[in-house]
C-alpha cells in the first residue's frame, strides 16, 4: 500500500510541475490528474497501470541528458496508454487524440503537441524513428522486456490478465507471434543506451516465455 501511494505522489508531483508551465488553474490540474489516475487504475488494467508509468519515468530520467524536448516526453508518458482496451486496435490513436485535446485546453505549443502525438503513435509498432526522442521513449516503453526474469514474469502474467477475455488457445497463438517477432528483430532497442542495458536479457526472457508457451 505504501509503495502505491509513494509512486502515486512522485507521478502526481511530476504531472503538476509539468502542467504549471501552462496553467495556473488548480482546478484544471486536479481534473487532468484525476482523469489519468482513474484511467490507469481501472480494474481491468494489470500491466498498463501507474506502475508502468513509474518505471517509464525512472528509465527516462536516466537518459534525460539525451532528450531534446523533455516536456514532450513527459506528456507522452502520461497519455500514451490513457485509452486502453484489450479488445480494440486503435488505443494509440485514441490516446493521441485525448492527449491533443487536453494539451490544447491549456495552450501547449503545437510543436510539443505534435511531438507527443508522434511518440504515442510510435508505440503501436516500436519501429526505428528518425527522431531520437521518439526512439528513447519507445525503448523505455519496452524496457520491461529486458528487466529481471522475476519482473518480466510478473509483466507477462499481468498482460495475460488484461487479455483474460480470450481463451488460452487464442491468446497463446497471438502471444507466440508477438514473442517471435521481437526475438527475430536484429535489435529490439533502437538507442545504444537501452540496447546495451536491456537487449541481451530481453532476448533471454522472450525466448523462455516462448518455450513455455510451446510446451
Amino acid at each position: 500500500m505504501y509503495r502505491y501511494y509513494s509512486q502515486n505522489l512522485v507521478l502526481k508531483d511530476t504531472f503538476i510541475n509539468l502542467l504549471t508551465n501552462y496553467t495556473n488553474s488548480d482546478r484544471i490540474i486536479a481534473q487532468f490528474w484525476a482523469e489519468i489516475e482513474e484511467k490507469y487504475t481501472h480494474k481491468k488494467r494489470h500491466y498498463h497501470t501507474l506502475s508502468h508509468l513509474e518505471n517509464l519515468l525512472t528509465q527516462l530520467n536516466e537518459v534525460k541528458f539525451s532528450i531534446e524536448s523533455w516536456e514532450s516526453i513527459l506528456f507522452t508518458m502520461f497519455y500514451h496508454d490513457i485509452i486502453y482496451d484489450a479488445l480494440k486496435s486503435d488505443n494509440e490513436e485514441k490516446s493521441a487524440e485525448l492527449a491533443q485535446k487536453r494539451m490544447t485546453q491549456i495552450s501547449v505549443p503545437n510543436h510539443i503537441i505534435d511531438n507527443c502525438k508522434t511518440q504515442i503513435i510510435a508505440t503501436k509498432k516500436h519501429l526505428v524513428h528518425p527522431e531520437s526522442d521518439t526512439n528513447h521513449f519507445t525503448d523505455a516503453d519496452l524496457s520491461i522486456l529486458g528487466q529481471s526474469l522475476e519482473n518480466y514474469t510478473t509483466y507477462s502474467q499481468n498482460v495475460r490478465k488484461e487479455y483474460s477475455v480470450y481463451p488460452d488457445l487464442i491468446y497463446n497463438t497471438g502471444r507466440k507471434k508477438v514473442l517471435e517477432h521481437f526475438i527475430k528483430m536484429e535489435r529490439i532497442f533502437k538507442t545504444d543506451y537501452f540496447y546495451h542495458k536491456f537487449e541481451s536479457q530481453a532476448k533471454s526472457n522472450l525466448q523462455l516465455e516462448l518455450e513455455q508457451l510451446r510446451s
